[in-house]
């Protein structure tokens, strides 16, 4: 037999498509490792450079910088890091699985039920404790129990959005309309709790509800870590799935595909990492929403890019947000879900009103 001439060579238009979507995915690579090193030299103390590399390489160097950069900086970035990324692959796979160009962990209803789900672990399970200082003021005394709540509420929300799509075989407009109502839903929820709250919870789940990273310790960043991590793993490796449910289940079906089996699977993994995130983090909105389509804008909808693309994007993102959330009103820190909701809000309604999106 002949050998196989590179398919490269065969197809130089295809070798270029798929080149674009590389410089894409490099380029948002070298912009995500500038955002995390400007993550720890930035903040209300700026550090130089130098006492950052002598800190990470055990090398001399000051006491209280070390602890800066180790306790509150490095843990922030790296929280910032898994948490953009987990939200944007999220909001990825859920409008493929869903079709649904505007589907999204917040847009669905599904941060708001892990928030109520992590509310009542922390008001009425006494997972959560409030301090006095403002950074960390609220502490998650034991995450596993926390995280099986934020859990089982996420899941609600995702099979009630399965069984409407399934069921009724809505258009994405509906769908929208249906995450709102459950969005809705699960805040009063969360705020008939709050009613019966005392003043330390209330405080506590309240300034919990307000997004933000710079809660995130080594703790939480592992536990995020172990359920992000694998989770985008298992998105990869479906990406051929979901490019056939993109064309339409008909033509999935006829390809192999277990449609019903990638859309639940998907949506369930898809909720896990969001629940693993809410339930530390609160509502982080729109990353999730945004960051595929910025990714589609530029590569198109081929999963293989769209995954990895998606995940840089929102940690390109949720970085950036960070680190302005530090410096705005610094030495005053706001939390980061304040500028993710203040660029998400415009980007969400142009989405809306624009007819092109796909």
């Amino acid at each position: 037999m002949e050998p196989k001439e590179n398919i490269n060579h065969l197809f130089p238009e295809y070798s270029k498509y798929i080149q674009r979507k590389i410089i894409f995915i490099v380029i948002l690579f070298i912009l995500s490792t500038g955002l995390f090193i400007a993550a720890i030299l930035l903040g209300a103390v700026n550090i130089p450079i130098s006492s950052v590399m002598a800190s990470l390489f055990g090398l001399k160097s000051i006491p209280e910088v070390r602890n800066i950069i180790f306790n509150i900086r490095l843990p922030h970035a790296v929280a910032a890091l898994i948490a953009g990324g987990g939200l944007a692959i999220s909001g990825a796979v859920m409008q493929s699985v869903l079709r649904n160009p505007l589907g999204s962990p917040f847009t669905l209803g599904i941060s708001q039920a892990g928030a109520f789900g992590a509310a009542i672990a922390i008001m009425l399970m006494g997972t959560g404790i409030m301090q006095s200082t403002q950074v960390g003021a609220i502490t998650v005394t034991n995450p596993y129990f926390t995280v099986a709540f934020s859990f089982a509420a996420c899941m609600v929300s995702a099979l009630i959005i399965i069984f409407i799509a399934r069921l009724y075989n809505t258009t994405p407009d509906v769908m929208i309309l249906c995450g709102v109502a459950l969005g809705s839903l699960f805040s009063a929820a969360t705020m008939f709790l709050q009613y019966f709250a005392d003043d330390v919870q209330l405080a506590a789940i309240v300034f919990w509800s307000f997004g933000d990273v710079g809660r995130a310790g080594w703790r939480e960043v592992g536990i995020m870590s172990f359920f992000v991590l694998p989770g985008t793993l298992f998105f990869i490796m479906n990406r051929w799935n979901y490019n056939a449910i993109e064309a339409g289940d008909e033509i999935a079906r006829g390809l192999g595909v277990k449609v019903g089996m990638v859309r639940l699977s998907g949506m369930v993994i898809a909720s896990v990492i969001t629940a693993s995130i809410v339930s530390f983090l609160g509502i982080i909105a729109f990353v999730g929403l945004i960051g595929p389509h910025i990714v589609r804008r530029v590569i198109g909808d081929d999963y293989r890019f769209v995954i990895p693309a998606s995940f840089l994007c929102g940690v390109s993102l949720l970085l950036a947000s960070d680190i302005a959330a530090r410096l705005m009103l610094k030495p005053h820190v706001l939390p980061v879900a304040v500028l993710t909701s203040f660029i998400g809000g415009p980007a969400f309604i142009y989405l809306l009103l624009n007819k092109k999106v796909k």
